[in-house]
């Protein structure tokens, strides 16, 4: 599962938020602003992470990432799957150029099995620069252009078939 869901998540097409493709239930998803993990947490009992990859990759490693971080030489990289009781509903791909991984923001790198909106929402330095909407066959996703004390990273999600954003769009 979680292989070709990461192979779904890096050939998401993605979509300008004005697209007919996406009704308002669906956008209140796709660009929610908050943590999705907390989001996520109102859905469910626990929320958890299961760790598939963390490494230094270089910049051939992440050819669509590249053109939206600092050309670093080498870049941090986590692939999770979050799970809402035991169930993956979102598969997570983070990419921190190394320039931004001094001060506190080296706590990325250790981040193991903590949801990565636990850490980042907890920071009064956060901001976002923008929230791209993505589809791929009939899953959604998003990519989102993060800061932390004005040091970027890449965050790309991917919605799985069980996840709650699919149950309110056959709700709404």
């Amino acid at each position: 599962m979680s292989h070709d869901a990461l192979r779904q998540l890096r050939a998401l097409h993605w979509l300008p938020a004005s697209s007919p493709l996406l009704s308002p239930p669906l956008l209140d998803w796709l660009l929610e602003e908050d943590s999705m993990t907390r989001r996520f947490e109102q859905h469910c009992q626990q929320v958890t992470v299961q760790l598939l990859r963390e490494a230094f990759i270089t910049a051939d490693e992440m050819p669509q990432e590249a053109a939206f971080l600092p050309a670093d030489t080498r870049f941090w990289l986590r692939e999770i799957v979050l799970c809402g009781d035991n169930e993956p509903w979102l598969i997570g791909r983070t990419v921190v150029p190394e320039s931004t991984l001094n001060g506190p923001e080296q706590m990325l790198q250790n981040l193991g099995t903590r949801p990565l909106g636990r850490y980042l929402f907890s920071s009064s330095t956060l901001s976002r620069d923008f929230i791209d909407p993505g589809q791929i066959d009939d899953l959604w996703g998003r990519r989102s252009r993060l800061r932390l004390s004005g040091k970027p990273l890449l965050l790309t999600e991917l919605f799985l078939p069980a996840s709650p954003l699919y149950r309110a769009l056959k709700q709404g």
